[in-house]
């Protein structure tokens, strides 16, 4: 079995676990976890591209999220537009968004624009609670559902789950091929990216704008799955949230964040005890993380896996086409061959009698 057979088989298991997972969890709570975490991989899954490829240290993705979140029920709520076109207009707008927030803050150094983007998110903030007529103020704003049959948890967490496939999918593309290369080659040094060619402005805005897509869209999902929505539901320690299952995840990988993301959402909701303690626990794993794994929790599982579980990696035998070989061979011999004293005297006669002409 060659590795792209065994790596088949475990997107297979890991789909279908993923796709039963409504019929095998009795508890509606935990289905509501995990369609919050589907949610909330939608937008890491995008920022990741930012922050762990490219280096971009962005901080105030909340602000995008909230955006999209709005847009949706403003459309669906004030103008009753369907909710299919309702989506999509979130996650044109949060591309929008941050097309135009990186176009001027992308120039800067990466702390400085790690400021323009709290900075952003407190704007966003407080133009929420400034337009009461559009936004409901502090007092907030339902959120219709979607139509039958992603109207009931299990359908949302399907709608979620087909969601983030979607960004996964495109992510991933992304990263294995030269856009990828581009990415990383940025983040590790602006000056051999450019000595290559790379047009690091571009590869940085575009990268930007695709992460806001992704926040304006899981705006849209986070929005349906609170039904009701108000600026407090998007404060700035969910941003931070967001960055932190990068960090601890692991950047420069797919499957590190989303680790990070499981690990950081699901724990203080499903133990009680550290519910009440979630920002203490954040800070202490972060903590952790940073001292004594700074390559993530992923890489941890990376090398459990190739200790346990290595790919036998099949060698690939080249044949060398001897005929053509000994072709060359025998030119190049041909082409070096020392001239004889007759063919040297007579070039030099050549010589003589041109230059006499």
């Amino acid at each position: 079995m060659n590795i792209l057979s065994k790596t088949n088989g475990r997107f297979m298991v890991m789909a279908a676990v993923l796709l039963t997972l409504p019929f095998w969890v009795a508890n509606p709570y935990h289905l509501h976890i995990a369609t919050l975490i589907g949610t909330y991989w939608v937008l890491i899954c995008g920022l990741n591209l930012a922050v762990g490829y490219a280096g971009i240290l962005s901080i105030g993705h909340v602000a995008l999220l909230s955006i999209g979140a709005y847009c949706y029920a403003i459309l669906t709520g004030h103008y009753d537009i369907d909710p299919w076109l309702a989506t999509a207009c979130s996650a044109l707008l949060g591309g929008v968004c941050g097309f135009f927030l990186g176009l001027p803050s992308l120039r800067l150094p990466g702390f400085y624009f790690a400021m323009a983007t709290i900075a952003f998110a407190m704007m966003a903030m407080e133009f929420s609670l400034a337009q009461d007529g559009l936004t409901g103020g502090g007092a907030g704003l339902p959120v219709p559902s979607f139509p039958a049959p992603f109207d009931t948890p299990s359908g949302l967490y399907w709608l979620v789950l087909g969601f983030a496939a979607l960004i996964s999918w495109l992510s991933w593309n992304l990263v294995r091929f030269m856009w990828g290369r581009a990415l990383i080659s940025v983040r590790d040094s602006h000056v051999a990216a450019a000595a290559v060619g790379v047009p690091i402005f571009t590869i940085k805005l575009s990268i930007f704008t695709f992460s806001g897509v992704a926040a304006g869209l899981a705006g849209a999902l986070f929005a349906t799955l609170q039904s009701y929505i108000t600026p407090e539901t998007f404060v700035f320690e969910l941003s931070l949230f967001f960055f932190v299952c990068i960090v601890i995840g692991g950047r420069g990988s797919m499957w590190g964040p989303f680790i990070g993301t499981i690990i950081l959402a699901a724990l203080p909701e499903l133990v009680g005890a550290l519910a009440q303690w979630g920002q203490f626990f954040y800070g202490t794993l972060l903590l952790i993380v940073v001292l004594l794994i700074p390559e993530g929790v992923g890489s941890v599982v990376s090398m459990i896996r190739e200790k346990f579980w290595p790919e036998r990696r099949e060698k690939q035998v080249v044949s060398p086409d001897l005929p053509r070989l000994i072709a060359a061979i025998r030119k190049d011999k041909q082409a070096q061959k020392p001239v004889t004293p007759d063919e040297g005297s007579a070039m030099q006669s050549l010589v003589r009698a041109r230059g006499g002409d």
